[in-house]
């Protein structure tokens, strides 16, 4: 999979998952605010990432990722 495919794919993910407009979900926009998660959201997102992605994600992999180009760079560096 590709660096582009996986960005997509984390794109059409969240957006299904968390019912908000795609184009809201870029590289530089942050993450929490943009899904306006709470704490069980990231349980969500957890278990997502793990389902899609085939890597196990815990609490300190979050403790950097603020937008969601930070997110992109955590998965596209497990995945490979």
């Amino acid at each position: 999979m590709t660096n582009e495919e996986i960005i997509e794919k984390i794109r059409t993910t969240l957006a299904e998952e968390f019912e908000v407009d795609i184009d809201l979900i870029q590289p530089d926009a942050p993450l929490m605010q943009t899904l306006e998660l709470d704490s069980l959201d990231l349980v969500d997102m957890v278990v997502l990432v793990e389902r899609n992605f085939g890597f196990d994600v815990t609490g300190p992999d979050f403790a950097n990722i603020k937008t969601f180009g930070d997110f992109y760079n955590l998965v596209i560096e497990r995945t490979k």
